[in-house]
């Protein structure tokens, strides 16, 4: 609930002497407007509501109002606390806080010290209990840290994310007292350590974990996976001391695992029973996930995935009902396995580069494409290829898929890769080198006159060429007319 809605729940709940007493003053006010009056808005134009605020309140218990107050987004409670009595008290008791640098930031308050003592004041002045607490402190002085989590990290908290952006800083076990160890439901840790050790209790109600460039070992976060027997999802992002990622059997509830790794991490053992989705990304050389029939979500982000995928993943994991394939250097030159994935329902492909794609021949060549074994899918309905800016490629995929696919309902051919700015002035795409851009619109070419007419018409074909605004170079129209 924003400033508005609370606008109109107020209004509503006025005395018709008052609604008079209102319309007489929007009189005034719509006069003053017509003469240009230079008080007819504040700095922020909430002057409309500084009005309304300082007025009495409806009479409604107090109860409902802190629930009103707690509906709001963090930032719109702060405000109206700043201009009722009533609601600076409940905001001193608003549940979900979020503080970081941009958020607390002003003209005021631009050095670090007035950050920090400004959150300081905003948790000191907390008087009540916390169910959400957020600290990004990047850029902000850690000095009062210990203090912060002592007063906010109490018995009912159910979501913690710490960010100190200080690796030296070590979150103390003793943190997690019994209470909260009761009642946290997320846990989100990143650059700064954590040494759990056995004396840490259960995190009974912890269903989802997040680790992102943790100071941590494998030993150390097998300890404290084995504490939280209710996990259900489990993020591990760039934790450069893990080199031997085990997840035990005890993690029944435990359904979705992503993994990104590009440093030391070289293994991956999971024997948690009921995983069903699984994100890996880096080049871990052993991945082991013991009963793979039930995963159905996989994302892959690696080299050669394209061909790993086709020569493996249909006979241990049949199940697949997405798959997300991400390569930047595919070389298609091993035995090709017939493919079934029979319950697969949507499939994105994307490469960064087609090294391989270059000497492949044209449509009317052969390749190992070509000689793809052809088996319907049955439950295929969209189909994503992701930065297939080689036309001999992506024609030939994109035909087979076309012709095997018998449900399909959406394909989408995007020439190119990586976040696009989709016409947003405030955004970019991102740069291309010149042999990409190249390409790209042989691609888009390709497109034209191979694939469209191939199409269905209960197919939706949605083709993202190179961005007019973004991608295009000097003298690349004449390049493309020579």
């Amino acid at each position: 609930m924003g400033l508005l809605a609370l606008q109109r729940l107020m209004s509503l709940q006025r005395d018709p002497q008052r609604r008079r007493r209102q319309k007489i003053s929007g009189s005034i006010a719509l006069e003053n407007k017509r003469k240009g009056s230079p008080c007819q808005r504040d700095g922020d134009g909430d002057s409309q509501t500084v009005k309304m605020m300082r007025s009495s309140n409806p009479e409604l218990p107090e109860d409902i109002w802190h629930h009103i107050h707690s509906l709001m987004p963090m930032h719109d409670a702060a405000r109206v606390a700043c201009l009722s009595r009533a609601f600076l008290h409940s905001w001193r008791c608003y549940p979900n806080l979020s503080l970081s640098r941009d958020i607390v930031r002003s003209k005021e308050h631009a050095c670090r010290g007035d950050l920090s003592n400004k959150i300081d004041h905003i948790l000191r002045n907390h008087s009540g209990r916390l169910k959400v607490l957020k600290l990004g402190l990047d850029g902000i002085s850690c000095r009062y840290l210990d203090s912060w989590l002592h007063i906010a990290v109490t018995a009912g908290i159910e979501e913690l994310t710490l960010m100190p952006f200080r690796h030296k800083y070590n979150v103390p076990s003793s943190l997690f007292s019994d209470g909260v160890r009761y009642s946290i439901r997320y846990l989100e840790l990143g650059f700064c350590t954590f040494r759990p050790t056995a004396e840490l209790g259960p995190l009974r109600s912890l269903t989802s974990l997040h680790l992102c460039t943790l100071r941590i070992t494998g030993d150390e976060l097998e300890c404290l996976l084995s504490k939280a027997l209710a996990l259900e999802q489990l993020v591990i992002i760039d934790c450069k001391e893990i080199i031997c990622l085990k997840v035990p059997c005890v993690l029944q509830q435990l359904s979705y695992l992503k993994i990104i790794g590009w440093w030391r991490l070289r293994a991956v053992e999971s024997k948690a029973p009921n995983l069903s989705n699984f994100f890996l990304s880096g080049e871990i050389r052993k991945v082991s996930l013991g009963e793979t029939s039930r995963i159905k979500n996989l994302t892959l982000f690696r080299s050669n995935v394209v061909c790993y995928a086709r020569s493996e993943l249909s006979c241990t994991m049949p199940n697949l009902e997405t798959l997300v394939l991400s390569s930047d250097e595919e070389v298609v030159n091993t035995p090709i396995l017939p493919t079934k994935f029979l319950y697969l329902k949507h499939l994105t492909i994307y490469m960064v580069t087609q090294q391989c794609m270059e000497h492949e021949s044209a449509v009317g060549g052969s390749s190992h494409l070509r000689k793809m074994p052809e088996h319907q899918h049955c439950c295929l309905k969209s189909v994503e290829i992701i930065g297939f800016s080689s036309a001999k490629g992506l024609v030939e995929l994109a035909c087979f898929i076309l012709k095997n696919a018998v449900s399909l309902e959406c394909l989408t051919l995007d020439t190119l890769y990586g976040p696009r700015c989709f016409g947003k002035s405030d955004k970019r795409c991102i740069s291309m080198s010149n042999s990409v851009l190249s390409e790209a619109p042989r691609a888009v070419t390709a497109i034209r006159e191979y694939i469209e007419d191939k199409v269905p018409s209960i197919v939706q074909l949605t083709v993202l060429e190179p961005c007019s605004r973004c991608h295009t170079r000097p003298g690349w129209f004449l390049s493309q007319i020579v």
